[in-house]
């Protein structure tokens, strides 16, 4: 019993410093995407884009939605 009078305030401290520890990461940007940006750059954006233009023209989308009930 007398283990707990040890182990719950070293449980408290260390939880502060694992508190303290990831706020300071977070301050310092170490959670930044540096790669994202740069990964985007690469991704094609061009199909949605057709689709929409498709639509606004009033030409076909690809979907048949003929005999689908909703």
């Amino acid at each position: 019993m007398e283990i707990l009078y040890l182990l719950i305030p070293l449980s408290i401290v260390l939880l502060g410093l694992i508190v303290w520890v990831f706020m300071w990461a977070i301050g310092s940007g170490q959670f930044d995407d540096l790669e994202g940006p740069a990964h985007r750059i690469l991704m094609d954006e061009e199909a949605p884009l057709r689709i929409a233009e498709k639509k606004e023209a009033g030409g076909d989308t690809g979907f048949n939605n003929k005999g689908h009930d909703a």
